[in-house]
């Protein structure tokens, strides 16, 4: 071979190894699926080996193209880094931070944390989306989200952003008037229950816990809801007994508008971690929140 790769071509080699996709790895790229084709197929001829079997539904590398990205793809993952390190030494953060949490949690970010961020940070956007599902952050294109830290997945880097949480039952004085307060989670059998909703269509069990021993309980009511203030305001207007994080309940406790029931069945646990995929170097928009989300709190 007369002519060495380029860093340009090796760029679209690893980019195409890594998504597995001509059309994905050329909208990173932001160049035409036609042009990183016709860079593969050239850097193939020069090289003299296919890089990837390609059919009308699939991209895989070869053994050969296997080989190649494993040994310079680390190489392209240090350039990257000390181009970052430059570019973080001379410019504030800007782009959009794409982040996904639960609609409580995304309920607190837009109080406190993002408003400060965006004040200190003017050339940065943040697309927040409330999902109550787990997410991939990886495949849906997420720079972090947020979740209780036994629903982060291993291979991602968890930073703990809240203090001890728990989730408290609750009732307006007025549909607690002439009924019998329940004693224990088996008692919720004698009440309508605000009961809410899996993102898979199922109820959530209602979850339980007395000197260490688990006591889940399916709750039984008329009214099934999914989402969090939807469950607080139904509470509110005495439709019944609800099930939610002791945080969004907090202003209405204190204001006597409802009451906490159960409290000794419902234990802390340690709360809201912040989680991102392993690299060696954070995205300066990310790290920049990171830094403000420390301050803040949640």
């Amino acid at each position: 071979m007369n002519e060495r790769p380029t860093l340009s071509e090796l760029t679209a080699l690893a980019t195409v190894y890594k998504l597995r996709s001509f059309r994905k790895a050329a909208d990173e790229l932001e160049i035409s699926p036609s042009t990183l084709s016709h860079i593969i197929r050239d850097l193939e001829t020069r090289l003299g080996a296919r890089l990837f079997n390609r059919t009308t539904r699939s991209v895989s590398p070869t053994e050969s193209g296997e080989r190649l990205v494993t040994r310079v793809g680390p190489l392209l993952l240090e350039l990257e880094t000390a181009l970052r390190e430059v570019n973080d030494a001379k410019d504030l953060p800007r782009g959009v931070l794409r982040l996904t949490a639960s609609d409580t949690v995304a309920m607190m970010l837009v109080e406190t944390v993002i408003p400060r961020f965006l004040q200190k940070y003017p050339e940065m956007s943040v697309d927040l989306v409330a999902e109550a599902a787990f997410v991939d952050i990886v495949a849906e294109g997420f720079d972090a989200g947020f979740r209780l830290g036994e629903a982060v997945p291993l291979d991602m880097i968890a930073i703990h952003v809240g203090g001890p949480s728990r989730m408290l039952v609750v009732a307006s004085p007025a549909y607690l008037h002439g009924r019998e307060i329940p004693a224990t989670p088996d008692d919720l059998a004698l009440h309508n229950c605000i009961r809410s909703r899996t993102p898979a269509g199922r109820n959530y069990r209602w979850e339980f816990e007395l000197a260490g021993r688990p006591h889940p309980v399916e709750v039984q009511g008329t009214l099934t809801l999914n989402r969090t203030e939807h469950m607080l305001k139904a509470a509110l207007s005495g439709m019944g007994i609800a099930f939610v994080p002791e945080i969004m309940a907090a202003p209405y406790l204190s204001s006597g508008q409802l009451s906490s029931l159960l409290e000794k069945w419902c234990p802390p646990y340690p709360g809201i971690y912040l989680y991102y995929p392993g690299r060696r170097l954070l995205p300066p928009g990310l790290k920049a929140f990171i830094d403000v989300l420390k301050v803040s709190g949640l």
